[in-house]
């Protein structure tokens, strides 16, 4: 459970969720402001009018990048990144195209290190 490529792959979706759940709850990443003309922009543009929404999951994202990059809990951060990273891949797969490169890679990251604690999962299905 603890090879040097898993090691690195909880190490960059760390700091990646670091990074950009950071960046929701105060950006310091230049971004363009959402084309309302695209299905994409009026759904980007809606979450940020809750004034809640990114704010929140950018919490949620920076504790779990610091929970991987610690080394806690790691079950638990995966958990709670599964729901977020397939509403990125969903995102993207229906509204965004462009960048569902990146999606791809959250969930394949995801996806691996959930596969290698699956030991600790399996009472959950019993």
């Amino acid at each position: 459970m603890n090879s040097m490529f898993t090691k690195i792959v909880r190490i960059i979706l760390g700091l990646a969720l670091i990074i950009f759940g950071a960046n929701m709850i105060h950006p310091f990443i230049p971004m363009d402001r959402p084309d309302t003309n695209t299905a994409a922009g009026q759904f980007m543009y809606s979450l940020g009018a809750t004034g809640y929404i990114f704010p929140v999951v950018g919490f949620l994202e920076v504790i779990i990048g610091v929970m991987l990059l610690l080394k806690k809990w790691v079950a638990f951060a995966l958990i709670l990144l599964a729901p977020i990273s397939i509403n990125i891949l969903l995102f993207h797969l229906f509204l965004d195209i462009p960048g569902l490169s990146i999606a791809l890679v959250i969930v394949f990251f995801n996806a691996i290190l959930i596969y290698k604690h699956w030991q600790q999962y399996k009472p959950l299905f019993y």
